[in-house]
């Protein structure tokens, strides 16, 4: 690994590392205002209608649009140069996502099977790389420098899965003719990228009218943000710090972490606390959930990652043991950002069951990264 990409794997890190502090910060401001005398004012506010969508709208189909096409640029770079460029390198962490996603998923599909929470299974799937990484930047040298990149590369692979997950389980009102008009597009961006067309703005303007088409399709418009990162050229005849993807990537990383995910935060973490909310962590869809971020999450890293190491797939790095795999598990516990953004659409239109699904979000979350940190400094020597 060259000392230009370890520059900018750290900046990286440190971006994801500040933006869980103020996302933390948001999303505490968002329950306490929810749950004070403005909370009516306040859920009422991202309501408010613009251009034919309400705010709340236009933050989770058209901001988050754009927090989507930084994880492919994240995902492209990571398989051009980093940790998932090498095969053998990126089967640990391929392997620990699969896992990371089936035991979660199934977990809650186990306890709400033929139910009307069952749409909700995709919920305790995916990793929050911003909290995921924050919490691991606590521990400062306590961890190993690979371990941050495997953790990346995990949480990277994981929200891939989940992408897939969204555009195949949770399409709604579905339209043939946008969608092929929407893939066209995109065909003819790759076609560009092919003969090595270097304008941002003319994959810019693409992605725009994709993300059009695929809004109209009743595919979820974000995954026109993925499609268009992996059209965006990564290298050519210009170095990859030249390159269009490296210039996105780089462009996008702060308005995202210090302000579409903060949105994010406000717009929907507003849990407003009613008389039952204690009880309703009980229900089945709130213990898949619960289960899915604590238990299942560390338990099908780690399982699929030692079947993989054992039957000579993959092997461990040379800086990490099977305890670092079962903090990293822990911590990929931490839901937050995608695991709300599937309750929207799992959950769409019922209010109190998205309130008591975001409830069991959190506290998954919380627990999960409590538990991952304290194993992690339990078992781990500053260095």
């Amino acid at each position: 690994m060259t000392l230009d990409l370890t520059r900018a794997f750290v900046e990286f890190f440190e971006s994801e590392k500040a933006s869980a502090v103020l996302l933390l910060s948001c999303t505490l401001a968002s329950i306490a205002i929810a749950n004070s005398p403005a909370g009516p004012a306040y859920l009422q506010f991202w309501q408010i209608p613009v251009a034919g969508l309400t705010l709340e709208h236009w933050i989770n189909d058209g901001l988050m649009a754009v927090f989507f096409l930084l994880i492919g640029l994240e995902l492209e770079r990571e398989l051009y140069v980093g940790e998932l460029s090498s095969l053998r390198n990126a089967l640990l962490p391929i392997f620990a996502a699969i896992g990371g996603i089936a035991v979660p998923a199934g977990l809650h599909f186990y306890l709400n099977a033929g139910t009307p929470t069952q749409a909700g299974a995709g919920i305790p799937m995916a990793t929050d790389i911003a909290f995921a990484l924050g919490a691991l930047a606590l521990l400062g040298s306590r961890v190993p420098g690979s371990l941050k990149v495997f953790l990346t590369a995990l949480a990277v692979m994981d929200d891939l899965g989940a992408i897939i997950v969204i555009a195949v389980f949770y399409a709604t009102q579905f339209s043939l003719d946008y969608l092929c008009g929407a893939l066209a597009v995109f065909l003819v961006l790759m076609m560009a990228n092919v003969r090595r067309v270097m304008s941002l703005l003319l994959y810019l303007i693409g992605g725009a009218l994709m993300w059009l088409l695929m809004l109209k399709s009743g595919v979820h418009a974000t995954i026109a943000g993925v499609l268009l990162a992996f059209a965006i050229p990564f290298s050519g005849r210009n170095s990859k710090e030249d390159s269009p993807s490296h210039k996105m990537e780089h462009l996008l990383h702060k308005p995202v972490a210090f302000g579409i995910l903060p949105l994010f935060a406000l717009a929907n973490t507003s849990i407003v606390f009613d008389p039952q909310w204690q009880e309703n962590l009980a229900s089945a869809n709130s213990l898949g959930i619960l289960g899915g971020l604590i238990l299942g999450k560390p338990l099908g890293i780690f399982l699929l990652s030692y079947l993989a190491v054992k039957v000579g797939l993959c092997r461990l790095p040379s800086a990490l043991d099977w305890r670092h795999i079962v903090g990293v598990g822990c911590l990929g516990g931490i839901g937050f950002t995608m695991s709300i953004f599937i309750t929207n659409l799992a959950f769409s239109g019922e209010a109190t069951l998205i309130n008591v699904s975001k409830l069991a979000i959190l506290a998954g979350s919380l627990i999960a990264g409590l538990i991952g940190m304290f194993w992690l400094y339990l078992f781990n020597r500053p260095k």
